[in-house]
C-alpha cells in the first residue's frame, strides 16, 4: 500500500453505443494514469445513456454477468497494463435478477469483487425499479494496491448510514460513481448544491475521502429529455474541496491522499473512539 495515493475523477458525457463509450473510458484512464493516477473512477452506467428515463423492456437486454462481460478483459488489461484500480460500473444480470453494480479492478488486472447497488430510487426520470433489484450483498470494501476502498453508487450516496458503515468496515477512500441531473417534472428544480453538500457530510462525519463521478450533456429518450449537472468533486477528509468540475465541463479531477495522516487524524479526534452503537439500535425501530 502507498500513500500518499493519486485518484482521479472523470466527467463526461457519454453517447448511446458501447463500444464508442469504452474508447472514451479508455482515453480517459490513460490520461489520468498519465498525470499519476492510482485510482480512477468513471460516473455510473457510462457504457450508453442513461437508460433509466423510461420503463421499457428492450433495455433489459444490456445487462451481463460480470465474467461475460464483453469488455472484462479489455479493462482488467488495461488496469494491469497501467497499474490503476478502475471500479468498472455496468448493468449486471445474476440468474433472473438484474442489479446495478460496479467490479473493482485491482492495479494487476484482478477482479477483487462485485458491488451491487444498494439503495434503489424511483422517481420520474430516475425509473430504476423497473430495471434492478436492490443488492443482496451488502455493503463492500476492498483492499486494493493503494488503500482499501469502499464504492456506492449514486442513491446509495444519500445515506449517511451506508458510509459509516464502509469506513467502519475499513475504507479509507470513498467512490461514488453517479448519473443526476434534471427532473423531467419540474425544470427548476436543481438539487447539484444538495448532492455535493451531503456527500461532504460523509467526507467531515468520518474523516475520510470522498470521490464522486457524474456525467454531463442533455439525452433524450421516449419524450423525456434530462441534462446531467456534473459537478463532479474529490473531497478530503476535512470536507474540503480539494478539485471540483463544473456544471457543463468534460475534464478529469485529480486529487492526491495522505492516507497515512488521515488515519492518524481520524484517530486523534476521537469520532469512532466515542461512538455509543449500543444507542444507535433505535433506527431499526422506524
Amino acid at each position: 500500500m502507498s500513500s500518499p495515493v493519486t485518484v482521479a475523477a472523470v466527467q463526461s458525457a457519454f453517447g448511446n453505443e458501447a463500444r464508442a463509450n469504452w474508447d472514451r473510458a479508455e482515453q480517459a484512464i490513460r490520461a489520468a494514469a498519465a498525470h499519476g493516477a492510482q485510482i480512477v473512477l468513471l460516473p455510473e452506467l457510462f457504457e450508453r445513456h442513461y437508460f433509466c428515463k423510461t420503463q421499457e423492456m428492450r433495455f433489459f437486454v444490456y445487462a451481463t454477468s460480470w465474467k461475460e462481460h464483453p469488455a472484462r478483459e479489455r479493462f482488467a488489461a488495461l488496469a494491469a497494463e497501467l497499474g490503476v484500480v478502475l471500479p468498472f460500473s455496468f448493468y449486471e444480470r445474476a440468474g433472473n435478477a438484474y442489479f446495478n453494480s460496479v467490479a473493482v479492478i485491482d492495479a494487476d488486472g484482478r477482479t477483487l469483487g462485485v458491488y451491487r447497488k444498494t439503495h434503489i430510487p424511483q422517481g420520474p426520470g430516475y425509473e430504476e425499479k423497473f430495471y434492478f433489484s436492490p443488492g443482496d450483498g451488502g455493503l463492500k470494501v476492498w483492499q486494493t494496491a493503494y488503500g482499501c476502498i469502499g464504492v456506492g453508487i449514486c442513491w446509495d450516496q444519500w445515506s449517511p448510514e451506508a458510509a459509516r458503515c464502509m469506513v467502519l468496515m475499513g475504507a479509507e477512500i470513498l467512490f461514488y460513481p453517479t448519473a443526476i441531473g434534471s427532473e423531467p417534472q419540474d425544470a427548476s428544480l436543481d438539487s447539484s448544491e444538495h448532492w455535493r453538500r451531503t456527500q461532504l457530510g460523509h467526507a467531515g462525519a468520518n474523516m475520510v475521502p470522498v470521490v464522486a463521478a457524474n456525467r454531463v450533456g442533455t439525452e433524450r429518450q421516449s419524450g423525456i429529455e434530462m441534462t446531467f449537472y456534473g459537478n463532479s468533486f474529490i473531497a478530503g477528509s476535512r470536507a474540503q474541496f480539494l478539485d471540483q468540475a463544473g456544471p457543463a465541463e468534460e475534464r478529469i479531477l485529480y486529487a492526491s491522499l495522505d492516507l497515512e495522516r488521515n488515519r492518524n487524524e481520524r484517530a486523534a479526534w476521537g469520532l469512532f473512539r466515542d461512538r455509543r452503537p449500543e444507542l444507535y439500535a433505535r433506527i431499526m425501530e422506524f
